[in-house]
């Protein structure tokens, strides 16, 4: 995958670190998702074949985040 500059970051969001910050938190829900089926296969005996995504949970997160797969809404602090 190739790397992602902190410009392509700033026209996603606001900022560089606003950008990181949905990116984190759609990391955490691919992680979440990842452990939920992986539980589901031990509960399930190891019967169950399962394509584990080799690629880092982080870089897919930045990927959707650039390719316009996550939303996000920012709550206004006045």
């Amino acid at each position: 995958m190739p790397f992602t500059s902190i410009e392509n970051l700033e026209k996603v969001a606001q900022n560089r670190y606003e950008a990181i910050i949905v990116a984190s938190l759609r990391a955490r829900q691919l992680n979440t998702k990842r452990l939920a089926k992986l539980a589901a296969i031990i509960e399930a005996g190891g019967e169950v074949e399962f394509d584990m995504d080799a690629r880092k949970i982080t870089m897919v997160a930045l990927k959707d985040l650039m390719d316009g797969k996550v939303k996000f809404n920012r709550a206004d602090t006045e």
